[in-house]
């Protein structure tokens, strides 16, 4: 298993054999020792579950991902053995679309340069910060429509933006459905990307579809690095087909690619739009109240649909 937060750690620990597979160094012996008998698996969407790995535990019953996303499991051998997997994806719903929300408006009132602005004195040296781009009133195009995509539909809503959305599977919604990429985002002044991490959305957010959205337009992406094609992003902003991208994720994280980070029209977060305490403690416990559930036999409370064996987070 992988750490959670220290409250959660503790009622773990109170009742269960916890066996710390991430304070090894030797991980295939740890496995080979512990993984059998082993029934449940906590870990994060970030740490690798791979076939070999889940061969090495033929016992497990269920995995409970203290994340929303688990681009790194193995999903349809976790299918194929009718192991259950659960996530936190409602634990931090309200902060990620919050942060969504945020990026859009530092990007669009150039929160970042105005506040250097100010900080440098250049507001008293050289005179008035430009005019920036109004925020109610535009479209506000989302991709993805699970659990996050919807809080921020609602969020924008109350900025006075109108939304559409494009989804991989129908919606009955109140907000329109496009089903075509490219036409929402041409018919939109910011895309949001929220859609499931994972080899089926690699570069879903393309070239064209950045092209689409203009040189006026605003890419936000509060997903996975992956889901845009990175050398596109980096060309369309560079070379003005695409305005402006606000980012909470990359493709190279932590470390990623400066030709994307030093660009004058990119806001950067470095990957917290669920990081405050109140989310991180939720997402904590939501793990392992989804244990505790399955091991007293109720169900699960956050579980993930594996019919698919679709990797990544709704």
């Amino acid at each position: 298993m992988t750490t959670l937060r220290p409250a959660a750690m503790e009622r773990l620990a109170r009742d269960h054999d916890l066996q710390r597979w991430d304070l090894t160094e030797d991980r295939d012996g740890f496995l080979r020792d512990h993984g059998p008998g082993c029934r449940v698996l906590v870990t994060n969407g970030h740490v690798p579950l791979t076939r070999a790995m889940l061969q090495a535990m033929p016992d497990l019953e269920l995995v409970t991902c203290s994340s929303a996303g688990y681009d790194a499991f193995d999903t349809r051998a976790l299918a194929e053995r009718g192991i259950a997997l659960t996530n936190t994806s409602q634990a931090l719903r309200d902060d990620v679309a919050d942060t969504a929300i945020m990026l859009i408006l530092a990007a669009r009132r150039g929160l970042v340069p105005a506040e250097a602005h100010v900080r440098s004195g250049a507001w008293g040296r050289d005179g008035a910060f430009p005019l920036q781009r109004k925020v109610s009133g535009t479209r506000l195009g989302i991709v993805g429509m699970g659990t996050i995509g919807h809080a921020i539909a609602e969020r924008a809503e109350a900025f006075g933006m109108s939304v559409a959305f494009w989804n991989r599977s129908r919606k009955d919604l109140r907000w329109p459905q496009q089903d075509d990429l490219v036409q929402l985002a041409r018919d939109s002044d910011h895309l949001v990307a929220i859609v499931a991490g994972g080899e089926g959305t690699r570069g879903l957010i393309s070239e064209q579809v950045l092209q689409a959205l203009g040189p006026q337009g605003l890419f936000v992406n509060v997903a996975r690095g992956t889901v845009v094609d990175q050398h596109a992003l980096i060309a369309t902003l560079g070379d003005g087909r695409l305005g402006a991208a606000a980012l909470d994720v990359y493709e190279d994280e932590p470390n990623p690619d400066p030709r994307l980070t030093r660009m004058p029209n990119v806001t950067n977060y470095p990957h917290h739009a669920s990081g405050t305490v109140e989310t991180r403690d939720a997402m904590a416990h939501l793990a392992v109240d989804n244990l505790l559930a399955f091991l007293g036999g109720q169900p699960l409370i956050s579980p993930v649909d594996l019919g698919g064996a679709r990797k990544g987070a709704a």
